[in-house]
């Protein structure tokens, strides 16, 4: 029995994508359950602002990124991250469910950030991400 590998990329692409919506969904669990406890606390209008901007930059760089979105935002945060560092970075989350890994293109192909570099590139995706958010938020 042959299988094509169209047919296998797009078994593994759907398999992605449910691993992708059982992470949003766990988040989103999270946040309900969270929600209904605690004490009611009053905040500034600029604190709730400042809130909504952070979740909205999590959800992009946690699922939008790695999903290989073609959402404008996306596309700006990627390349300006791109023009930061001087190349071109995949975001992958693996099907283990371990923390996000971040590859460079090389003329060998993919290679995996040491930790060090990680960190510098998660750190400026952030802050880049924010100030997107920030700037694109009513």
């Amino acid at each position: 029995m042959n299988v094509s590998s169209f047919l296998v990329k797009n078994i593994i692409r759907v398999y992605d994508r449910q691993l992708t919506n059982g992470r949003k969904l766990a988040r989103l669990q999270k946040y309900i359950q969270e929600s209904g406890q605690g004490d009611s606390v009053s905040i500034s209008r600029e604190a709730k602002r400042r809130q909504m901007v952070e979740r909205v930059a999590k959800e992009i760089v946690d699922n939008l990124i790695t999903s290989g979105s073609n959402s404008p935002i996306v596309q700006e945060i990627k390349k300006e991250l791109e023009k930061e560092f001087n190349q071109e970075f995949t975001f992958h989350y693996p099907p283990s469910g371990e923390e996000m890994q971040i590859f460079r293109q090389s003329p060998e192909g993919l290679t995996e950030l040491r930790p060090d570099e990680k960190k510098a590139v998660l750190n400026k995706l952030w802050e880049i991400t924010l100030n997107k958010v920030n700037e694109t938020m009513l």
